[in-house]
């Protein structure tokens, strides 16, 4: 089994074997991420499989500064953006002086799989699910959300708390009623 550095070499060299081997070994893992932002595994598929392309167009370009996996989620996560960025401006985002802030206790995570997490997420429009997935899943900030979106901080702020609040309601329904809407005995 390649290591990360030779798997580079061979890719940097346009062997199709590194190349493979980069994708089987970090395919599943950048397809979660890929899931978290689109809104059908389709779309996902199209955004894992052009991220990939721009993995291997650039990869001579990886400077080793941080991890691969890391740099292979910057790219993903960058063409997922570039994908939604025209859906954005087509929806209505509604800026922070227009939303009703709650905080409310949370709601425990435990009993999910990740496929119901994902599904939930996915069931998020848009805006919603882009900001929450930059602020929650990916760590940005809300001044840095609203600098590669070009929208306001204050519209990043309230897509957040929507998207919050769809899902605590998705949790608690899920929760109360079961999967596929069966009541729990």
């Amino acid at each position: 089994m390649l290591n990360d550095q030779e798997l580079i070499k061979g890719c940097v060299k346009g062997e199709r074997a590194s190349q493979e081997a980069l994708y089987s070994r970090y395919c599943r893992k950048m397809m979660v991420i890929c899931q978290r932002y689109a809104k059908s595994t389709l779309e996902a598929e199209d955004i894992l499989q052009e991220g990939f392309i721009k993995v291997f167009a650039s990869i001579k370009t990886f400077r080793g500064e941080a991890r691969l996996d890391t740099w292979i989620t910057r790219i993903m996560i960058n063409t997922a953006l570039n994908n939604q960025r025209q859906k954005l401006y087509l929806l209505p985002m509604v800026d922070v002086a227009d939303a009703r802030l709650h905080e409310s206790e949370d709601v425990s995570l435990a009993e999910f799989n990740i496929k119901e997490l994902i599904a939930m997420i996915q069931s998020l429009p848009d805006g919603a699910r882009v900001v929450f997935n930059l602020f929650a899943i990916e760590g940005y900030n809300h001044k840095e959300i609203a600098t590669m979106l070009e929208i306001s901080e204050g519209t990043s702020k309230s897509q957040y708390s929507r998207a919050k609040s769809l899902l605590k309601a998705k949790l608690e329904n899920v929760s109360a009623y079961g999967k596929f809407g069966e009541a729990k005995i």
